[in-house]
């Protein structure tokens, strides 16, 4: 009788393993397609920086040379003296 319960117990937890990836998502490598060039902006305020505008593709592009330069920059930025 307990071999019985434990082969049954064996065989519900290998077909619940084998069960536990139907549910899953295909995952694929591809992006969000969007039609609209990426100097048109987003539809809230929360992604845009100070004095831009969007559509304005001049500004924007400052805008990205400037944050490369100095906010992303890890050879500009000042040594913290806090580590």
């Amino acid at each position: 009788m307990k071999t019985r319960s434990s082969i049954a117990l064996v065989a519900a937890l290998a077909a619940t393993v084998l069960l536990a990836g139907c549910g899953e998502r295909p995952q694929t490598a591809t992006g969000i397609q969007s039609d609209q060039p990426p100097y048109t902006g987003s539809v809230g305020s929360a992604f845009r920086d100070a004095g831009w505008s969007g559509g304005d593709k001049t500004a924007w592009a400052q805008h990205l040379r400037a944050r490369a330069q100095y906010g992303q920059n890890e050879y500009s930025r000042p040594v913290s003296t806090t580590q």
